[in-house]
């Protein structure tokens, strides 16, 4: 069952997080919350889920800051048209949470000149060479055995829970976070392979901590579905022509994100932690004034 947000953020610890987040108890949400929040996506021909994660409206009506903050999917592909788009957002700090073996398959970033660029792993559990390995087999009974009959969706919650539970993905979640909060790292994107779990949990993350409205942060999270649904039909068509699988649509599961991936980090969160609160600040290991420091620069009037 999902979680409330008051018992997320308030369990063992809201007294001390009062004063960064406001919860359901604290604070009414303003009525600017419920105006629409439009996702403001950077249009490129090389990658499709690179979004501004500005603009969402917190519980006080405060409107996080666009040109801060960025999310997206890799950026190996990008296209000349693509550095001259992202040379004007003026990137000083791009993360890459993809793991070695990601990297190598698909390239490194293609960047304009100017943002440091930082390798951050977060462990996909296994995800991309159970992928790879299931699509080059080209064996259709084992593709079925490897992904069918829902294991390809369990596979993906086990993934999400390592998101709390792995200490070596908390402490890169945790840097990356201290990132967004230090002004000298200047506006930062952070990306992994699709841009959608590795991104999506932080992403969902960073704007929870902001005072982001759960509505609207799962609004964020599940927003990778549109924006890489043809991307993804195209590449289940692409096997399915190429002869590497009889039934593409068996990672469908792996290509999308889903209110239950999310719920299961979710759920991991109260088993081990018993709040967002404690895992971010014994988990994360990160001290209130982080907190603070990462809503002062990214929400105005904090």
């Amino acid at each position: 069952m999902p979680l409330s947000r008051r018992a997320l953020l308030t369990t063992g610890g809201a007294a001390a997080l009062l004063t960064v987040l406001p919860t359901e108890a604290s604070a009414r949400p303003h009525p600017r919350v419920r105006a629409a929040n439009t996702i403001r996506q950077i249009p490129l021909q090389g990658a499709v889920n690179v979004r501004d994660l500005g603009g969402y409206v917190t519980y006080d009506g405060a409107r996080v800051r666009h040109g801060l903050a960025y999310r997206g999917d890799h950026l190996a592909k990008l296209t000349d048209a693509d550095l001259t788009t992202l040379a004007g957002l003026g990137l000083g700090t791009v993360v890459d949470l993809r793991i070695p073996l990601e990297v190598g398959n698909d390239g490194a970033d293609r960047l304009p000149a100017g943002p440091a660029r930082i390798a951050r792993p977060v462990t996909d559990n296994g995800l991309f060479g159970r992928l790879m390995a299931a699509i080059g087999s080209r064996d259709p009974v084992l593709q079925e055995q490897m992904l069918g009959g829902g294991k390809a969706a369990a596979f993906m919650r086990e993934v999400y829970r390592t998101f709390v539970t792995d200490a070596a993905n908390r402490a890169a979640l945790a840097a990356t976070l201290r990132d967004l909060a230090d002004p000298r790292r200047g506006p930062l994107l952070l990306h992994c392979t699709s841009g959608k779990d590795r991104t999506g949990w932080t992403s969902w993350l960073l704007l929870t901590l902001l005072g982001v409205p759960e509505s609207s942060a799962r609004a964020d999270y599940l927003a990778s579905n549109t924006f890489r649904a043809a991307y993804d039909a195209r590449v289940r068509d692409g096997l399915k022509q190429g002869g590497l699988m009889q039934n593409p649509e068996l990672i469908v599961p792996l290509q999308e994100v889903r209110t239950e991936y999310l719920d299961t980090a979710l759920d991991q969160v109260r088993t081990s932690y018993g709040s967002v609160f404690r895992y971010v600040s014994v988990g994360l290991g990160l001290e209130l004034r982080e907190l603070a420091a990462l809503r002062e620069r990214l929400v105005p009037g904090a």
